[in-house]
């Protein structure tokens, strides 16, 4: 046999016999909508009348609201009922064309690439094929989409034998078996310990469920009942937009759904280039630090550099922090281009289409096994910790760009400049039993009122949305009592003093006080960085956000003690902290990152959504609005005498022009007896390298040098080492032992102790 015969032969052995499908590259690194096909280009032939082609686009565009509003309905998640989701229309090469107006836009991104694994892997495989009614599902981040929490149902759409697109639906559903319940735990170590993990599966054939896979599905996850409900709602949603699909079919014919789906990605992408031009060339630096892994506090460091060149955005991530191996904090990159491109749908140019062509004329650059492009080998159940900040750091850049674009284009003004929206999920995730004896596990909606940013010309709205989904909501309390025993004191009180400073202010977050009921075993988890380092910032000259520790009252049943003594009541986690009313309860302050903690009945965990980042100096902020401010109880005096400097009086709030002009003149002197010349400045703030005793993760100076907690654990950037965390409890019974030989002398001395303490 011949070389050449026996190199065929071995690959023809290798092909058929696969060991594993693992996730696949070349589909997960490139977010470039796929060539257009042979048949796509002769249907834009046929079909290339513009009205005709926009009115096929609002009928499937009618389609995808429609389907968003089913889903909304019908499901039983929490991120079904209020907007965690999308409808969609995929490409018959597996580009996602059109997509629900609300919801979770940075699904708009992330969902090819399941649809293209089917396309490339099950389309001729003997075993699986690519049928009229075929149901398939998809929750691994691995292969697309954000974290295990997110499932997707896709259905294809056939005519005449001819597959012409694919439809379906992807839904936060929480609960998916984790280590934790809820879907989203903190405490995963590898990605097997996130729950279910589907790559891209046939659950379904000739429009049915099967009934085996359903069951097996049921029986991985805390909430059997949650799945099936989710997975109908989803499935008929999309069977609802292949009707709708048809119907153009049937009135138009088959080539306005290929040239009509095909020609919106193609438009859009056309008309990011052309907005994109009159961006000046030139680059922007930014630096966003996330302030622990949620297990520990440390420095993780999200270097961003972008370049804007002709028609092309360059997103340059290198230098930011490696990966954790043991901690789910990590980002596979096609969940951060996803979320990247949410800051352009929502926040650049939300009159465009909610497709996935909207960031095809941006490149990513990220060093492999960094947390912002990590391996299949990490956890990323938890990406937000980390895809957040990179969102806040282009969110924050970008108004650098486009502020001269105001000036040279003034016709360009597609969007506002805006400061930085408030990045976390501030909620409660649950797990227990509930007031009906059944076992749950989900996350609050609460997440999704996140404070908004302030823009160049008026203050932020309070508590509006999230970063990820425009158009959700936060939930009714009534609701979620009737389903669980999580109990809220304070729901959505805002919190005095929580917004970032400016010109314009950012909009205020709010505070939840929750307690529990009725429970035999409840559990609380919260999941959000942001405790001791912001997490997002103002723009020129603004304020960013605050810091937010959780709250615990423990050692208490507030319902007990509360019978005959209702005063005792405090309505703000600042009131009951420092005044702390219940006698004998225990009173602490945690990061936000909180493991499953199991809580009896009465005692209260207290959160506060953040703000978002402020504009401009806070000394040219109207001193009426800063007297509105304090009327409404946003502000404190002091922060109206410290921060902007305005002097008014306490009773009244009528502003003191001339004793406020005055005020401000001497802050400004202040200000310049402050400054130092740049060099200057420069020469005192930077060093050669972190501080020794910061554990800092990311490059310093030198983004080819990689930092891994210490000043002397570094790598190159090209060949960067994962890092392991220590669990945190063994760090803490290192540190107890520590001081108890400390106390008793040497090891014998404890030895000693400890027999005598078993002697008592």
């Amino acid at each position: 046999m011949g070389g050449e015969q026996e190199k065929a032969l071995i690959e023809k052995f290798l092909e058929e016999n696969v060991l594993f499908l693992g996730p696949d590259p070349e589909i997960m690194e490139n977010h470039a909508c796929a060539a257009v096909s042979a048949r796509e280009t002769e249907s834009m032939e046929k079909f290339a009348d513009p009205d005709l082609v926009n009115l096929v686009r609002h009928k499937l565009q009618t389609a995808c609201n429609e389907s968003f509003d089913m889903v909304e309905q019908m499901g039983a998640a929490p991120g079904a009922k209020w907007g965690d989701l999308i409808s969609g229309v995929w490409t018959s090469q597996g580009d996602l064309a059109m997509a629900s107006m609300g919801g979770v836009l940075i699904f708009s991104i992330v969902t090819a690439p399941p649809v293209k694994f089917i396309l490339k892997y099950w389309k001729d495989d003997p075993t699986v094929g690519l049928r009229d009614g075929d149901i398939f599902m998809h929750n691994d981040a691995r292969y697309g989409n954000i974290h295990n929490t997110d499932q997707s149902l896709i259905i294809p759409v056939f005519h005449k034998g001819e597959l012409v697109c694919f439809t379906g639906a992807i839904v936060h559903e929480g609960e998916n078996g984790a280590i934790e319940p809820g879907g989203m735990p903190s405490a995963a170590e590898s990605p097997y310990d996130e729950g279910l993990k589907m790559s891209p599966i046939k659950v379904g054939e000739n429009y049915k469920f099967k009934r085996d896979i359903m069951t097996f599905l049921q029986n991985s996850v805390r909430e059997p009942k949650l799945q099936l409900e989710g997975m109908k709602s989803k499935f008929y949603a999309a069977m609802r937009m292949k009707a709708r699909v048809e119907d153009a079919i049937a009135e138009y014919g088959v080539e306005a759904v290929f040239s009509t789906l095909r020609r919106t990605l193609l438009d859009t992408e056309q008309e990011v280039r052309r907005r994109l031009l009159t961006w000046p060339d030139g680059k922007v630096r930014t630096n966003i630090f996330a302030d622990g892994t949620l297990r520990e506090n440390c420095l993780i460091r999200i270097r961003c550099e972008m370049e804007k060149r002709d028609d092309e955005l360059i997103i340059d991530f290198r230098g930011s922090s490696p990966e954790f191996l043991n901690r789910p904090n990590n980002t596979v990159l096609n969940s951060l281009k996803g979320m990247l491109a949410q800051e352009f749908l929502s926040f650049v140019w939300p009159d465009l289409p909610r497709n996935q062509a909207v960031f095809a004329p941006m490149s990513v650059l990220t060093d492999r096994r960094s947390t912002l492009h990590c391996s299949p080998d990490a956890p990323n159940a938890q990406s937000m910790m980390t895809f957040f900040p990179g969102f806040t750091a282009i969110q924050i850049g970008i108004p650098k760009f486009i502020y001269s674009t105001y000036t040279h284009f003034p016709k360009e003004r597609s969007t506002d400049i805006i400061a930085g929206w408030y990045n976390m999920i501030v909620t409660f995730i649950y797990g227990g039993v509930n007031q009906y004896g059944e076992l749950v596990g989900n996350v609050c909606a609460d997440l999704n009122g996140m404070g908004g940013a302030a823009r160049w010309n008026r203050d932020g709205e309070h508590s509006i949305a999230p970063i990820f989904a425009p158009m959700a909501d936060i939930g009714e309390q009534e609701l979620i009592e009737e389903e669980v025993p999580l109990m809220k004191i304070v729901p959505h009180k805002v919190m005095r003093d929580n917004q970032g400073f400016g010109k314009y202010r950012g909009g205020h977050g709010y505070q939840q006080i929750a307690t529990m009921k009725d429970s035999s075993m409840w559990g609380y988890m919260c999941c959000s960085i942001g405790s001791k380092v912001p997490t997002t910032h103002g723009i020129f000259g603004g304020y960013g956000s605050r810091t937010y520790p959780l709250c615990k009252v423990k050692g208490v049943n507030v319902f007990e003690v509360m019978k005959d003594r209702r005063e005792l009541l405090r309505y703000t986690v600042e009131d009951i902290m420092n005044d702390r009313p219940f006698e004998g309860a225990t009173y602490s302050t945690h990061h936000m990152g909180l493991q499953l903690e199991f809580a009896k009945p009465g005692e209260l965990y207290m959160i506060t959504q953040g703000t978002g980042g402020g504009y401009g100096d806070v000394l040219d902020r109207d001193p009426e609005m800063v007297a509105c401010d304090y009327r409404d109880g946003l502000i404190s005096m002091r922060t109206v005498q410290q921060i902007y400097h305005v002097v008014l009086d306490e009773e009244t709030a009528a502003v003191d022009v001339e004793a406020t002009g005055k005020a401000r003149d001497a802050e400004r002197e202040m200000r310049k007896a402050r400054a130092k010349p740049y060099k200057e400045f420069v020469k005192q703030w930077t060093t050669a390298a972190p501080p020794a005793h910061l554990p800092f993760y990311g490059s310093w100076d030198d983004r080819s040098l990689i930092y891994r907690g210490s000043i002397s654990d570094t790598c190159p950037a090209d060949d960067i080492q994962p890092v392991m965390m220590p669990n945190p409890k063994d760090v803490r019974i290192a540190q107890l032992e520590s001081e108890l030989k400390a106390l008793t002398g040497n090891d014998q001395s404890t030895a000693k102790f400890q027999a005598m303490k078993g002697q008592k």
